[in-house]
């Protein structure tokens, strides 16, 4: 049984009066093309990209090449952010370390996305003694703190042989699922009962293909907006089991910059090349994923788009037509897919 998300969106758009897109991963791009919002956070997220691909290999410098005759240097054209206490030069510590933050955020970030979306969907899905246990497991996880836990499971797995790195990556990404559980849930408990999905069930198809193929595409904007909060909390957890002293302080990585800034004091003796750029590197990729989030929820989701009305005229593809002439008869436009009760054009006026 085929998947009705693009008959839903031109439902929709024609319910509200308005013309849709011609197909969808053509107005999908033109979307994400229009929207500045978009552009700014695609624009960042593409400069980390290329510079985690690139910066080890247009480093000037090793990021570990210890040189006691050039410690403590200010920024300079041989050294643009400068040199650490041991004479490591920072810009090239931060090229290298671009690649390794942001591949363990990425990684943490889909295994949570991955653990979301298998034990929120099920549990949605399936109701029942199922659904309470589900959701029993996951209350009970989010009312853990996770930092402390985070610090509990990192140091119990610092005796294993499994490199420090992938044991952060997976402890993280085993932490950060709860929440985006519990929406992909509550989500499901709407999406199960529409009509295209109990078409689904009684024409034999299996639950997890039902799922997969009816449900989930529907869900695409909740599930990305779980990867990328997902990948921010990696990131910023990661960041501080490092700067704790709990990871590997010696690779090039944006906390273990930061632990060794603040064990050699960077902060009193003026040094701020040694933690400043680090923070804004963290907040920039931060500012790009949300910038992207936004547009991709808003394009997901046709009630929240901005489109052109047939007389060129910007609105809400939610929003209800109405008649320009109080006296022309008035036609009920009922909520359809959306399960609103019927409005008509003079009560909406």
């Amino acid at each position: 049984m085929g998947t009705p998300n693009l008959a839903i969106e031109e439902a929709e758009f024609a319910e509200a009066g308005l013309e849709a897109p011609s197909g969808r991963s053509l107005g999908f791009l033109s979307g994400l093309l229009q929207d500045p919002r978009a552009i700014v956070g695609m624009g960042i997220l593409s400069f980390f990209a290329l510079m985690a691909i690139i910066g080890p290999f247009v480093a000037p410098y090793s990021p570990t090449a210890v040189n006691p005759l050039q410690a403590s240097l200010s920024p300079s054209w041989h050294h643009f952010l400068g040199t650490s206490q041991l004479g490591v030069d920072v810009f090239s510590q931060l090229l290298v370390a671009t690649r390794t933050s942001l591949l363990q955020a990425v990684l943490a970030g889909l295994t949570a996305t991955v653990l979301a979306c298998l034990i929120g969907l099920t549990a949605g899905y399936l109701g029942g003694w199922i659904d309470d246990g589900l959701s029993l497991f996951i209350n009970v996880v989010l009312i853990i703190p996770t930092l402390p836990l985070l610090i509990v499971l990192a140091t119990l797995a610092r005796g294993s042989s499994i490199p420090t790195d992938v044991v952060d990556t997976l402890v993280i990404g085993c932490t950060a699922w709860p929440w985006g559980a519990r929406v992909l849930r509550s989500q499901m408990l709407s999406l199960r009962a529409k009509d295209y999905v109990l078409a689904a069930r009684v024409s034999g198809e299996s639950w997890g293909r039902t799922v997969v193929e009816e449900i989930l595409p529907n869900m695409t904007s909740l599930v990305v907006a779980n990867f990328i909060g997902a990948t921010l909390f990696a990131l910023l957890f990661q960041v501080a089991l490092e700067f704790l002293g709990l990871g590997d302080t010696t690779a090039a990585s944006y906390g273990a910059m930061l632990y060794w800034a603040q064990q050699t004091d960077a902060l009193l003796i003026g040094a701020w090349y040694w933690f400043v750029p680090v923070g804004l590197a963290v907040a920039l990729f931060g500012t790009g994923l949300a910038l992207t989030n936004y547009t991709i929820d808003q394009l997901a989701n046709p009630r929240l788009r901005t489109v052109t009305g047939g007389r060129g005229k910007k609105r809400k593809s939610g929003a209800r037509a109405v008649p320009s002439d109080r006296n022309e008869p008035v036609t009920p436009v009922t909520g359809g897919l959306t399960d609103e009760p019927a409005i008509t054009g003079r009560q909406a006026g």
